[in-house]
């Protein structure tokens, strides 16, 4: 069973190489973005329509699998005066299940205002409502992944 941490606890679980893969939890929509091995720059991979738990978790395990991906960041969605709303129990919930089904560890991250910031970059260079509804969630794993990624290399030069 996989670990489920923090990510800078989560850090020491990582391997020092190794792609990552990021999730932005939505109810309708799971956003998957995955990070090169070096772990410098987040991309979008695809956007997965939920359907049930085991479904889910099956297409991200595939996902995972085929980028050789040493870890996942899952997006915790906190409130801005720091409490946890249903949402982020959700997520943690969504981290126990799907820990039962990967060794590979799982780092929670502070996901605040990622999906604003990203629905204000796409509204900024033009992005009409259909297409921005069709990739938010992408760009939002992408933008929680990459804040990881950043995250960790200010560790490493610690």
């Amino acid at each position: 069973m996989a670990v489920i941490l923090p990510l800078v606890e989560a850090a020491q679980h990582l391997p020092a190489r190794g792609a990552l893969i990021g999730l932005d939890l939505g109810s309708k929509t799971i956003g998957v973005a995955a990070s090169d091995p070096e772990r410098r720059l987040a991309a979008g991979v695809t956007t997965v329509a939920r359907t049930n738990f085991t479904a889910d978790a099956r297409r991200i395990l595939a996902l995972a699998a085929e980028r050789s991906a040493a870890g996942f960041v899952l997006g915790l969605p906190i409130n801005m005066d720091g409490t946890e709303g249903p949402r982020a129990q959700s997520t943690r919930a969504f981290a126990r299940n799907f820990a039962k089904l990967t060794e590979l560890p799982i780092a929670l991250w502070d996901e605040r205002l990622s999906t604003a910031a990203v629905e204000r970059e796409l509204i900024a260079n033009d992005v009409g409502r259909a297409k921005r509804a069709a990739v938010i969630d992408e760009h939002a794993a992408m933008f929680i992944l990459q804040g990881a990624l950043d995250r960790l290399a200010n560790l490493a030069k610690k």
